[in-house]
């Protein structure tokens, strides 16, 4: 993984001795509140509805064991003992004291990590797929072009001031896993007939208010002109979107307006200049990035059929089956560690459980982890023959549900819990859902299935791309639930359709139920839930959700006509 050079040091801790007196200076009354903010939103430091949130950027998703010791650490002397891990694979700390603040990002500059760009209309944390480098589908490793994205873009001067936050994601394989197309500048790596390695470029996607999916406006761009083309598009965006009205202000509304081939044209018309210039990516300096993400020294060993040599085992079997993903090396295979057991918030992980994963890494995985934009936890090179022994170490760890892609493997935002935007929460739903269907045999024959839930309209919950989206509303200060179906990410990447009026939270395990029930009754063999709902459309789903009243409090369900 890249390591810091004396630049990269230099300006991280130039930075912290600068927000060092910025914090010192607001507590001692010589900045207002109004006067910080600003500040220290450049340092990834919000005020949520309890005490600062701190978000860390974790590149790519990408972290070494000692990384994740560092995060065990914050977690234990700064917060309450645990971390969140988040949609756009960073972590956030939610009960930060101000004055301690500055500590904390000296001790993540001791192991290379700091929290800048991770709020601000900036560009923030590029992502890109947690297989990325040992994914059999993989046309190359998409990490060094998502490093040089991120050294060109932290404090860029021309960028800083966006007219609203910016987000990348970059995908390497023929499986989008980076969910490009719900992202200002979706980058997928492609090859041309020639066999030249280059990068089809969609822009405009996002969730929020206004769910769009990107647009493509070049079908293929040479590598090397990966960064002076995304300035193109950034000079565009800087200068023709909107600043009057936040909420029409990210790129999405920008190409709405104008027209993708007007976008387009603006762009090529601006890269025309940029095109060849010092920002030209040379075959040398792509050579000295990829030498971060050499593939290690794996050993010459042979595939096992793992699952026949516990054949009595169905636990480890079922395992196996969800959790364990192939690998481009033969004797490989990559472990996801899920945060999803039932009783957890999503995406939470216990200082015990990040001391205990650093672990796992050391031992099993070349020291390395990944952070998946799921919200669990990748270890990507694990040799066949120990996984057996590694399911019984993380069984203990509750590290071993075995439900990746299915109902409880459920993507969840902070909600009103903690979040000063939230309207509604959104980890009680996500609780009182995982706790109704925490039936493993039950779960397993429902199969594939994306349940995404955000506590309001800004979507961290990625409920528009869900399979079951679950949007909380407010109405009269009461909170609801609205709720979506047919959603998708990937390479089919669809927008999900809102199925009538909203619920009340006691309401929605038994909405999940029936939305269930439709599907089980009318799937075809091995149809998974989303091409049920594409192909039928939300009609007999709504008729059977809405058809009798699901009683709670006095409530009938559908009686709220927000939606």
């Amino acid at each position: 993984m890249y390591q810091y050079d004396q630049y990269d040091h230099l300006i991280v801790q130039e930075r912290i001795a600068q927000y060092r007196d910025q914090v010192r200076r607001r507590l001692a009354g010589e900045l207002t509140e109004e006067e910080f903010l600003p500040l220290r939103l450049q340092n990834g430091l919000y005020m949520q509805r309890h005490a600062y949130m701190l978000r860390i950027a974790v590149p790519y998703g990408l972290l070494s064991s000692k990384q994740m010791r560092m995060f065990a650490h914050i977690a234990r002397k700064y917060d309450r003992g645990y971390g969140h891990f988040t949609t756009r694979q960073n972590i956030q700390f939610n009960w930060i004291e101000l004055e301690q603040t500055p500590d904390i990002l000296a001790d993540l500059a001791s192991v290379e990590m700091h929290a800048n760009q991770t709020s601000g209309n900036c560009i923030r944390n590029v992502t890109s797929d947690e297989y990325a480098g040992v994914a059999a589908d993989e046309i190359i490793d998409p990490r060094p072009y998502a490093e040089v994205l991120r050294q060109w873009s932290t404090f860029h001067p021309e960028f800083l001031a966006l007219p609203r936050k910016f987000k990348v994601a970059i995908n390497g394989a023929l499986e989008d896993r980076a969910a490009i197309a719900v992202h200002d500048i979706g980058l997928t790596v492609v090859k041309n007939e020639a066999g030249e390695i280059g990068f089809k470029v969609m822009v405009g996607g996002g969730m929020g208010r206004t769910p769009i999916l990107g647009s493509v406006i070049r079908e293929f761009l040479p590598r090397e002109h990966l960064l002076t083309y995304t300035e193109a598009i950034m000079r565009v965006y800087n200068q023709y979107g909107r600043r009057d009205n936040k909420y029409k202000a990210r790129i999405k509304i920008l190409l709405k307006a104008l027209g993708v081939e007007e976008f387009a044209r603006q762009v090529e018309e601006e890269w025309a200049d940029l095109k060849g210039t010092e920002q030209t990516l040379t075959l040398e300096e792509m050579e000295r990035l990829v030498a971060y993400f050499q593939p290690h020294a794996y050993e010459t060993l042979p595939n096992i059929d793992v699952a026949a040599a516990h054949a009595d085992n169905r636990a480890f079997a079922n395992w196996l089956k969800r959790n364990v993903k192939p690998h481009k090396v033969p004797g490989y295979a990559a472990v996801v560690l899920s945060l999803k057991k039932t009783g957890v918030p999503p995406g939470d992980a216990t200082a015990q459980q990040m001391d205990f994963m650093a672990d796992l890494a050391d031992r099993y995985s070349f020291s390395e982890l990944r952070v998946t934009h799921e919200q669990n936890i990748v270890l990507a090179d694990v040799e066949q023959s120990k996984l057996f022994a590694l399911w019984t170490e993380i069984k203990a760890q509750g590290l071993a549900t075995p439900n990746i892609g299915l109902l409880t493997d459920i993507i969840c935002c902070p909600g009103g819990d903690f979040c000063s935007l939230a309207n509604a929460k959104s980890i009680p739903i996500a609780a009182a859902i995982a706790e109704r269907f925490d039936h493993i045999d039950y779960l397993h024959d429902i199969g594939d299935i994306e349940l995404n839930i955000s506590g309001c309209i800004n979507a961290c919950g990625h409920h528009h791309v869900g399979s079951i989206g679950v949007l909380g509303v407010d109405k009269d200060g009461s909170e609801w639930y609205q709720v979506s179906i047919g959603g998708s990410q990937g390479n089919n990447s669809a927008i999900g359709k809102i199925i009538g009026p909203s619920f009340s939270a006691q309401q929605m395990p038994e909405v999940i139920g029936r939305l269930l029930q439709v599907y089980v009754r009318e799937r075809t063999p091995d149809e998974r839930f989303v091409d049920t709902a594409q192909r039928l459309g939300i009609g007999p789903f709504k008729d059977f959700v809405y058809a009798t009243p699901i009683a709670e409090a006095g409530r009938l369900v559908g009686e709220d006509e927000y939606a």
